[in-house]
């Protein structure tokens, strides 16, 4: 049982995901909260396995709460946005978060989403959170490559950068030539020795050390 935490000031918008997550196989809403502060410690009690998170709420905002939740690196967090908040987007995914949803999103998109992350993965779409990553990352600081990037085989690169670019182990597989197993075990690899979590993390690092560029295109 997928167990899930609702963190968004606006009650209408957690009554509507809950009717969408209660009808589903595997999927529970155990808490709902209505500011960040309230949503760590529910997360704290419940021990959730996602929570979906709001980023404008009163008191601690969704970016600091998520900082909080996850340092247990037990709890997960999709971030639930809109298009005007692109740029707490970056913030969020370095605080820790597993990927985001826009609110608008399908209902499938949303179960998936749920499913997707409570099994470890992050929930990383080509063609919103790519952009956004390198927009944002692109206002950081100079690229560096670190001793994590140093410890990376060649092949271990060319995966990360795949990875970087939104691209599933099927679809890496397929682009290099291996098996899906291959590729799967290249990716569980590289987030050893780069010391991160998921997937989205690791976008992150492609990012900020110059591995990945923006604008960078793989697909195609």
């Amino acid at each position: 049982m997928i167990r899930v935490v609702l963190a968004d000031d606006q009650t209408l918008v957690r009554a509507g995901f809950r009717s969408i997550l209660t009808g589903e196989d595997g999927i529970e809403v155990v808490g709902e909260a209505a500011d960040g502060a309230e949503a760590v410690r529910l997360a704290r009690r419940l021990r959730p396995d996602v929570v979906l998170m709001d980023i404008r709420m009163p008191g601690m905002d969704g970016l600091a709460a998520t900082r909080e939740i996850t340092t247990s690196g037990a709890v997960r967090v999709i971030i639930l946005t809109t298009f005007d908040l692109d740029d707490y987007v970056y913030g969020a995914l370095r605080a820790g978060a597993s990927g985001f949803l826009v609110k608008d999103t399908e209902p499938a998109e949303l179960i998936h989403g749920v499913r997707v992350v409570a099994r470890g993965d992050a929930l990383i779409a080509p063609s919103i959170t790519r952009r956004l990553i390198a927009e944002f990352s692109a206002r950081g600081a100079q690229p560096d490559p670190g001793p994590r990037l140093r410890a990376l085989t060649e092949r271990e690169r060319e995966v990360m950068a795949l990875v970087a670019a939104g691209l599933s182990n099927d679809e890496i597989a397929a682009r290099l030539v291996l098996s899906p197993a291959t590729a799967k075990t290249h990716v569980s690899r590289i987030m050893t020795k780069a010391q991160v979590r998921d997937r989205a993390q690791l976008v992150i690092l492609a990012y900020e050390s110059g591995l990945t560029v923006p604008g960078w295109v793989t697909r195609g």
